[in-house]
C-alpha cells in the first residue's frame, strides 16, 4: 500500500514545495511593496488600530483577505469560462500576488496577537516546522542545485560584463 501512495505522495510534496517557494521568494518583497501604502497617514492609523486587536478579532482579520479574494478568484475563472483565458490567468495572478502582499503586511501587525491563542501558536509551530522540512527536501535536490548553479552562473557572467563603477560612464 505505501508503495501505492508514494507517486501521490512525491506529487504532493512537489506541488506545495512550488505554493511554498513562490511565498518564501514573494513573501518579504510583496510585504514590503504593500507597506509603501503604510506611509498614508489613515493606514498608519490603521496599523496601530490592528496592533491593539485583541487574539480573536485577530484572528478574524487574518481570513478576511481569504474572503476578500475569493470573489475575484471566482471572477477569473467566469472570464476564462467565456474564452478569455489570458485575462482569467491574469486576474488569478495579480488576485494572488495581491494576497499574498495584503496578507504578508497583515500577519506581521497581528502575529503578536495571534500567537497568544494556544492552539494557533500550536499550529503555528507545526506548520513552520513542516515548511522547514519540505524547503530542506528541495533545496537538497538535483533539480534545485543545479538550478542555483545555472543562476550564480548567470550572475557572474552579468557581473563580469559590467564596467566596474570607477569605470562607468556619467551621465
Amino acid at each position: 500500500m505505501k508503495a501505492l501512495f508514494a507517486p501521490l505522495r512525491w506529487l504532493f510534496r512537489v506541488v506545495f514545495a512550488l505554493l511554498i517557494l513562490f511565498e518564501e521568494w514573494g513573501w518579504e518583497p510583496l510585504r514590503r511593496a504593500f507597506a509603501l501604502l503604510a506611509r498614508l497617514p489613515v493606514i498608519r492609523h490603521f496599523e496601530a488600530l490592528l496592533r491593539r486587536l485583541p487574539p480573536r478579532w485577530a484572528f478574524v482579520v487574518l481570513l478576511l483577505p481569504s474572503l476578500f479574494i475569493l470573489p475575484i478568484k471566482l471572477l477569473a475563472v467566469w472570464f476564462v469560462a467565456k474564452g478569455h483565458v489570458v485575462f482569467g490567468i491574469g486576474v488569478i495572478v495579480a488576485a494572488k500576488l495581491g494576497g499574498t502582499a495584503l496578507l504578508a503586511w497583515l500577519f506581521q501587525l497581528i502575529q503578536p496577537a495571534l500567537m497568544q491563542l494556544p492552539w494557533f501558536a500550536r499550529v503555528y509551530a507545526r506548520w513552520t516546522g513542516w515548511k522547514a522540512e519540505l524547503l530542506a527536501w528541495v533545496r537538497a535536490s538535483a533539480a534545485w542545485r543545479t538550478a542555483r548553479a545555472i543562476r550564480l552562473r548567470v550572475r557572474r557572467l552579468f557581473r563580469a560584463d559590467r564596467p566596474p563603477a570607477s569605470e562607468a560612464p556619467r551621465d
